[in-house]
């Protein structure tokens, strides 16, 4: 009898193992269906964002994305903020700034002397998303302007474009031709749109729901605007040069 009672036991310590092994089977299935729910794109976050109660520490109405008191839509988190994690300055792309001026002629003894005058249009920044890029609807890249201005080498988020030109005395060598080519400084931030949604106390009709956080990365290119002379817009930061080549 005691043998007996012995391997019962065993059957049914391995019956509750096995039982805790179905159990943690049937969690890992249900687990990952219940966060998906919660899962955000980055372009809904930047949604979320956009409709925030509290943009950058502005509160914002729901006219200032477009809704509406009664057709919506209505605000779709309580808070979004910019946060800046990297700002970086480059050297942007070479482009010919001007047209060709050639001492080419075949009695041509001595260098020309010209006048050259020069520009290059340069597009200003633009975020990874469509709200963060100018024309996009709501205020979300006018709150990235504001994180600009820390910085020496402000970028100018009102218009779509800015440039640099000049005109210059140059010297084309005999059997040479020469154009201008200009190098645009360019400047990068790199941050994150950090949102949430405030945790809600349960009431008559709905269950309480605990804080919910998103954050969608974000980059923002564009390039260094000087200041303009008695209010005029701003230039180009960046270095221009004159390139000569054979006939």
């Amino acid at each position: 009898m005691a043998k007996r009672r012995l391997k019962n036991r065993k059957i049914r310590i391995v019956a509750i193992g096995a039982a805790l092994v179905a159990g943690g089977a049937v969690a890992a299935v249900l687990l990952p269906s219940a966060n998906a729910a919660d899962e955000k794109t980055p372009e809904q976050i930047m949604t979320m964002c956009q409709r925030a109660k509290v943009l950058n520490g502005k509160q914002q109405s729901i006219s200032d994305f477009g809704g509406h008191p009664i057709a919506g839509p209505g605000f779709a988190s309580d808070n979004c903020d910019f946060v800046e994690t990297k700002f970086e300055t480059f050297d942007g792309p070479t482009e010919k700034a001007s047209i060709d001026f050639p001492n080419c002629e075949p009695n041509a003894t001595e260098p020309a002397k010209v006048s050259v005058t020069w520009q290059a249009t340069t597009a200003q920044g633009q975020g990874k998303y469509t709200v963060t890029q100018q024309g996009g609807a709501g205020g979300l890249f006018g709150a990235l302007s504001g994180s600009w201005v820390k910085h020496k080498g402000t970028l100018d988020m009102t218009v779509r474009s800015a440039t640099a030109g000049d005109t210059e005395q140059r010297e084309v060598p005999v059997g040479k031709v020469l154009h201008m080519e200009f190098t645009p400084k360019m400047q990068r931030m790199t941050g994150e749109w950090r949102v949430r949604i405030d945790a809600r106390e349960a009431t008559t009709v709905t269950n309480a729901t605990p804080e919910q956080n998103f954050v969608a990365p974000e980059v923002v290119e564009g390039p260094v605007v000087l200041p303009g002379a008695a209010g005029a817009p701003g230039v180009v930061d960046g270095t221009s040069k004159a390139v000569l080549t054979d006939c």
